[in-house]
């Protein structure tokens, strides 16, 4: 293996790490005093801010940028952040994270009229058996009504990654219209109408959410991700992914506290193998992942 892609494998690593993690401190916030609308505030003041200095060559105005902000930035962040609010983070490793390549697949054959081959089929039957499983799958952190959230997370974000690709749109690009376009429509909403518990939360919850949601799901887990595809191409960054729920459910287990029933570790190895075999290794092209 050459320099570069080892480098490239370890940010393909670091950026799964950065998802894993985004599960976690998103579930946080659901715990905490802060609500959905202020977690949303918090992501979107932060990472427009970072993404400053791209602003001017890589935003997009007009009606396909409006569109992913709806999508990618408004749509999904409402639907993640109420979902984190109301079901564990072990649901969530499943219902979010491990159901994006069949929401994308979905989405894909619609718009891209991309029919999968034998193997991804199977892959996705996989990953469809195992939302059923956490659907069906109930304790006292858990709800139906957060893991319906959480799908519909997964519906808006297979979407806007479809987007991406049938308008031909830079990551780049889609990034950092999501991030100003979410900024300018939802800020003036959320200081007028939406319900804020910020002078109710504590500095530490305010500070690891900004620091988060802005700094590393938005900016450094993108950049992690673009640099892992130059260098070991998307099918090797698509296969990473499928580490994403295991991650995620081993720090929930050890930082939360949550427990792993039965009937949720079977759909967490449905999850876990149906990303593999769906995760295109003979194919070109791949779909991006959720942060």
């Amino acid at each position: 293996m050459k320099q570069d892609q080892r480098w490239g494998l370890l940010a393909g690593l670091l950026a799964v790490c950065c998802w894993s993690g985004f599960i976690i401190v998103t579930r946080l916030a659901g715990l905490s005093k802060l609500t959905p609308y202020d977690v949303m505030a918090l992501r979107f003041t932060v990472g427009s801010f970072l993404l400053l200095p791209f602003a001017r060559r890589w935003c997009l105005i007009n009606l396909r940028g409006l569109s992913l902000v709806g999508v990618g930035g408004i749509g999904y962040t409402a639907a993640v952040y109420h979902g984190f609010q109301q079901t564990s983070a072990l649901h969530g490793a499943v219902l979010l994270t491990g159901c994006i390549p069949f929401t994308a697949a979905l989405f894909s054959a619609w718009l891209l009229q991309d029919r999968p081959g034998p193997m991804r089929l199977f892959g996705l039957s996989l990953i469809a058996i195992s939302g059923y499983l956490m659907l069906t799958e109930s304790d006292q952190t858990t709800s139906l009504t957060g893991d319906l959230w959480l799908l519909l997370a997964a519906l808006a974000w297979g979407l806007y990654t479809v987007l991406i690709k049938h308008w031909h749109i830079p990551p780049m690009s889609g990034a950092v219209t999501v991030a100003f376009g979410s900024t300018l429509f939802y800020l003036p909403v959320y200081l007028l109408l939406l319900p804020k518990h910020m002078d109710v939360a504590s500095t530490t919850e305010i500070l690891l959410q900004a620091f988060y949601q802005g700094l590393i799901a938005t900016v450094v887990a993108m950049l992690l991700y673009l640099w892992a595809v130059a260098s070991i191409g998307p099918a090797a960054m698509g296969a990473l992914m499928a580490l994403v729920p295991v991650v995620s459910t081993v720090a929930a287990l050890t930082v939360l506290d949550e427990q792993l029933s039965l009937q949720g570790g079977v759909a967490l190895a449905f999850a876990f193998f149906g990303a593999v075999f769906s995760a295109g290794l003979l194919q070109r092209d791949r779909m991006s992942t959720p942060q």
